[in-house]
C-alpha cells in the first residue's frame, strides 16, 4: 500500500503525524507550507479540494480531514497492533464515538472561544463566559470517564486516547482548564510522554 502524507509541522495535521509514528506505518512525507498559502496552490487543490493540511493519499486516492484519516489508520493499521479495536465489537463503536466527540463536540466549542477572544470583529465577554462553561462541562464529562479506567477505552492505551488528548491538549492554550480536572490533567501527561508525540510533528 503506497501512502503519501501532505502536513505542516505544529498544525492540524499534528495528530495524523502522531499517529503514523505511533503505528511504525511507512509512507512518503510532503511538507505544505501554509504560512506562503502553498495549500491553496492548483497543484495541491488537485490533491486536496478542500485547501487545507493534513491530506493522506492511499494509493493514488486522497483522504482528507483529519478525523477520517484517523479513523482509517485505526481500523487500516491499529487492530493488528493493539491500538484500534475491532470491528463489530463495543469498543469500536466507543472509539467512533469518542473520537468524533473530541473534533466535533469539544472543537466546536475550542472554536467558539478562540472567536469570542481572539477575533476582533466576534470578540465578547459574554460568548467566551458561555463557550468556557461549555468546554468545562465537556471537561467534567471526561473526567468522569477517566476516573473509571486509566485510558479512553480500559485499561490499555489506544488511538483513542490520542486522538482526544490532541484536541483537548490544544485547547489548553485557548484557556480550557485542565488543571481543575486531574484526572484529565494525568492522563494528558501520560499521552504527551509517549515517543510517539515527541519530534517534528
Amino acid at each position: 500500500m503506497s501512502l503519501v502524507f501532505y502536513w505542516h509541522p505544529m498544525s492540524s495535521a499534528t495528530p495524523v503525524a502522531c499517529a503514523l509514528a505511533e503505528l511504525a506505518v511507512s509512507h512518503e512525507r510532503v511538507k505544505i507550507d501554509i504560512r506562503t498559502g502553498e495549500q491553496r496552490s492548483a497543484a495541491y487543490l488537485a490533491i486536496n479540494p478542500n485547501g487545507k493540511v493534513p491530506c493522506l493519499v492511499v494509493d493514488g486516492t486522497p483522504l482528507f480531514e483529519g478525523l477520517a484519516i484517523l479513523q482509517w489508520l485505526g481500523a487500516q493499521h491499529g487492530v493488528a497492533q493493539g491500538l484500534w479495536p475491532q470491528d463489530g465489537t463495543p469498543e469500536r463503536l466507543q472509539a467512533l464515538s469518542w473520537t468524533t466527540w473530541a473534533y466535533v463536540t469539544y472543537a466546536a466549542l475550542l472554536n467558539r472561544l478562540w472567536l469570542a477572544t481572539r477575533d476582533e470583529a466576534l470578540r465578547s465577554h459574554e460568548q467566551a463566559a458561555a463557550a468556557l462553561a461549555g468546554v468545562n462541562e465537556l471537561l467534567d464529562l471526561l473526567e468522569a470517564r477517566l476516573a473509571e479506567r486509566p485510558w479512553m477505552l480500559g485499561e490499555a492505551y489506544s488511538l483513542v486516547d490520542l486522538v482526544v488528548g490532541s484536541v483537548v491538549g490544544y485547547g489548553v492554550y485557548f484557556g480550557a482548564d485542565v488543571e481543575a480536572h486531574p484526572q484529565v490533567k494525568q492522563w494528558l501527561g501520560r499521552l504527551q510522554a509517549r515517543p510517539a508525540m515527541q519530534g517534528e510533528v
